[in-house]
């Protein structure tokens, strides 16, 4: 049977299928932590890239119209956790409150930056520059310390929902 295909040029008109088309494209699932004037805060996060190994540089992209933007915007220290399939109660919890890591076991990193156990793998950075990424923001981070867990399978986005990822041989 032959798939529908859609084309279009973005606009405004067409937001939610520019976003449908972009979903398409799995991604792997992060949460951000930062420390705020408000307490220890964290934001769900796909949008998140390896940039370079010398120096150490990730970034991820947060959406400006976000409560919680202003928050890491002016954050010089933030941790991107790498999320495990087992994890999508975590992942929804801070997608629905970020505040939520209060009531959390966690720990302090020496930058007083509130670090999640049994990620994957755990980045912690120095925010270096934020570049403008129209309705986003680019932020980029040199990696300080890493922390990896071996095992466990990654959580995966795509099609506007956590996905099981096959496991490889």
């Amino acid at each position: 049977m032959e798939q529908a295909v859609q084309s279009f040029v973005p606009d405004d008109s067409n937001t939610r299928a520019l976003r449908t088309a972009f979903g398409q494209f799995a991604t792997g699932v992060t949460v951000v932590t930062a420390q705020s004037d408000r307490g220890p805060l964290g934001m769900t996060a796909n949008s998140f890239s390896s940039v370079s190994l010398d120096p150490a540089l990730v970034l991820w992209c947060p959406d400006k119209g976000s409560k919680r933007y202003a928050a890491f915007a002016a954050a010089t220290h933030y941790a991107i956790h790498v999320l495990a399939a087992d994890q999508a109660d975590l992942c929804w919890a801070i997608a629905g409150d970020g505040l939520c890591l209060g009531d959390m076991d966690f720990a302090l990193n020496p930058e007083g930056v509130p670090v999640l156990r049994g990620c994957l793998a755990r980045f912690e950075c120095q925010q270096t520059t934020i570049y403008d990424g129209g309705d986003h923001a680019i932020i980029l981070g040199q990696v300080l310390r890493v922390t990896t867990q071996d095992g466990g399978t990654p959580m995966t986005f795509c099609q506007g929902t956590v996905r099981d990822l096959v496991a490889f041989p």
